[in-house]
């Protein structure tokens, strides 16, 4: 009897995981304007100590808050086809990480956000905030498990229609994406010379995906 030439079978695999995300991860910070460098980056520093302590009553302990951009550049015009220095412009943006689920014992995440804004004044930013999840391996491993299975059962698809049995496994390959990255802040000013109203946030469900490509010897 002749026996069947080698073979492989090539299959990807997706999974997913759909799951409420516990934390979220806000940029917030200042911009302030001034005739001179050292005005500017003297006026930046208060807004943003003003800024932390709010975020600090709230219950935001230190290790939460992190500086994650911190510059002074000039402020130029055009006059007669000539740039013109006008001032300096001084930028401190803050990474802040909140719990996104409800805490009786702490103000919602709306909530904080809100005191921030109206501690930092006119100088405060936004600059949007994303959902993620402390244990974001946990989902990860679930999500693989789901991509397996799916290949796994493609695999067998093909080995039966082609009247083969699966050997064992030659080779597997996982495709990762980048995680997506904060905004920093700059384009959205905050005018916030009275406590602003809270805008609600919501996490709703985000969804952690896991591809893989898989080969099998073929029998």
């Amino acid at each position: 009897m002749t026996q069947p030439q080698a073979g492989t079978v090539t299959v990807f695999g997706y999974g997913t995981v759909r799951a409420v995300p516990d934390l979220i991860v806000l940029s917030i910070g200042v911009e302030c304007r001034a005739s001179t460098v050292g005005l500017a980056y003297d006026r930046a520093g208060r807004s943003v100590t003003a800024l932390t302590a709010a975020l600090r009553e709230d219950g935001v302990p230190g290790t939460d808050i992190g500086t994650g951009m911190l510059s002074v550049r000039s402020d130029t015009a055009w006059q007669d086809g000539t740039a013109r220095v006008i001032g300096y412009i001084a930028t401190s943006t803050l990474t802040v990480t909140l719990a996104a689920t409800a805490d009786p014992a702490r103000p919602a995440p709306s909530d904080v956000v809100a005191h921030a804004v109206a501690a930092g004044g006119d100088d405060a930013r936004l600059g949007g905030l994303r959902h993620t999840f402390a244990d974001r391996e946990r989902l990860l491993e679930r999500a693989r498990d789901a991509a397996w299975d799916n290949a796994l059962d493609k695999a067998r698809q093909y080995a039966r229609r082609a009247a083969r049995e699966l050997g064992p496994v030659l080779e597997i390959t996982e495709h990762t994406t980048a995680p997506a990255q904060p905004t920093e802040p700059g384009g959205i000013r905050m005018v916030a010379a009275s406590a602003p109203a809270p805008v609600p946030v919501e996490s709703g469900e985000t969804e952690i995906t896991a591809t893989l490509r898989a080969t099998w010897q073929l029998k």
